[in-house]
């Protein structure tokens, strides 16, 4: 009994150590030449492990991407939250906009992963690039508000899913991306911009 607990143990220990070596491996190779162009075996080599051992824990880099950075999807939820229940009165197209500048602040800080997490076929079920569990997460709360301002606006024919689809679409790394380095907008233009169009 002492004998199984004990080689249970250094098994979850091994594998929190090997977790700990690739998700740093992981992030030096990320910083030096990017998520695109780093592979798995590059990932597996420099944490000194076996390219098995790696896909055991994760499946792709979106994966691996995703670990990277929960805790900041953690804190961009929480600030969600404290943000929501601190305007809760507030008209929900301020509200809109609020969230809106919260994640493009975190779509800064993260666009690399977040490309990793969008451009892997993990989170691709229905072949969309904006498909994950932050995604799926965000797409619900907008929903919420664009339901709140159909109902203030009178205007039933406008499709809530549809348009939270549109607004993730844009915010996604490719269209985010381009409109930053290709047409040189701001954070706050894209913001500004996304508000005009979509409120």
């Amino acid at each position: 009994m002492n004998q199984a607990k004990t080689t249970f143990r250094s098994e979850r220990r091994d594998a929190a150590e090997n977790r700990q070596r690739i998700l740093a491996a992981a992030f030096q190779l990320f910083e030096l030449h990017g998520v695109e162009p780093v592979s798995m075996n590059q990932i597996a080599a420099a944490a000194q492990i076996g390219t098995g051992t790696l896909y055991r824990r994760y499946s792709n880099k979106s994966e691996l991407c995703m670990d990277l950075i929960k805790d900041n999807v953690v804190l961009l939820f929480e600030d969600i939250e404290v943000y929501l229940e601190e305007n809760a009165s507030r008209p929900p197209t301020e509200r809109l906009r609020g969230l809106l500048a919260l994640f493009i602040q975190f779509r800064e800080k993260n666009a690399q992963l977040l490309a990793g997490v969008e451009n892997s076929s993990s989170y691709q079920g229905s072949h969309s690039k904006t498909r994950s569990p932050l995604y799926d997460e965000f797409h619900e709360l907008l929903v919420g508000l664009f339901e709140e301002m159909k109902a203030e606006t009178g205007q039933s024919q406008l499709d809530s899913v549809f348009q939270v689809d549109m607004l993730l679409t844009i915010l996604s790394s490719d269209s985010y991306l381009f409109q930053r380095n290709v047409r040189g907008n701001s954070q706050d233009r894209i913001l500004e911009q996304l508000c005009q169009t979509f409120t």
